[in-house]
């Protein structure tokens, strides 16, 4: 097990907590957990460590948004996503953890203004809500999903963005975003365990947090039923903008 000061312990708790409530209510929400992790562990170990979590919080998402998953923007994003995946691992294996969460920090605030900016012009034109995202927007945004989760477990708020600028219903986020998450996060295991990231004292420490993001997972089911489509789409990109700036700061 990691020695750990009793402060230590309590950030990794309530990232933890955090962690199952982004992945029940709020997707993006994750990205606040980045912070304490990457505080207290090892920048390369933080991340193996949250990918074990969030899968954790991964199983509860899909018990409760499983049905309501929308498959065919699954597979439009599929292509670039792995695509993201590859270069994302080629980038964690090079390049420094300054470098790495700079640009993250950018690409996120790049797409928020982009993603208002769309809505105001379409409020503007009064136009009727957009397709759920053409080959060009699930491209741009499935590939840098990709890149963004296998550097730092940071894919939300990207993907978030691209539900978002599709306008697409809160359910329907949920669903999709709960399998796309799952299916990503397992495929990301075999890279970070190539890396040998997967050490027994991370795997120790996991088992120990994991009992909080079931406790968040199920606090995140009974705050999801109470938010309208309004303020579900404000808070995530508040939490999107958080974790942008945590990220450049």
């Amino acid at each position: 097990m990691i020695e750990l000061a009793p402060l230590a312990w309590a950030a990794l708790g309530l990232a933890a907590v955090t962690i199952g409530i982004s992945k029940t209510a709020l997707p993006g929400g994750s990205i606040l957990a980045i912070a304490p992790f990457a505080t207290v562990l090892p920048a390369r170990t933080s991340t193996a460590a949250m990918l074990l979590l969030l899968i954790v919080g991964d199983v509860f998402a899909l018990i409760t948004y499983r049905r309501h998953a929308h498959w065919p923007t699954l597979l439009r994003l599929a292509p670039a996503v792995i695509a993201g995946l590859v270069a994302g691992f080629a980038f964690l294996a090079l390049a420094g953890d300054g470098i790495v969460r700079r640009a993250i920090g950018v690409i996120l605030l790049a797409m928020i203004a982009v993603t208002l900016w769309r809505r105001w012009r379409q409020n503007r034109a009064n136009a009727v809500a957009p397709a759920p995202g053409g080959l060009v927007l699930s491209g741009v945004y499935g590939t840098l999903g990709g890149f963004t989760t296998m550097v730092a477990n940071a894919g939300g708020p990207v993907m978030s963005m691209y539900f978002l600028a599709t306008r697409t219903p809160v359910q329907v986020f949920l669903g999709t975003s709960a399998w796309f998450f799952a299916i990503i996060n397992l495929v990301k295991i075999p890279f970070l365990a190539g890396l040998g990231l997967f050490e027994g004292h991370v795997l120790l420490m996991d088992a120990v947090l994991a009992p909080l993001v079931v406790i968040g997972a199920l606090a995140g089911i009974r705050l999801a039923k109470r938010m309208n489509q309004v303020l579900f789409d404000r808070i995530v990109i508040v939490l999107t903008i958080a974790g942008a700036l945590y990220l450049l700061f």
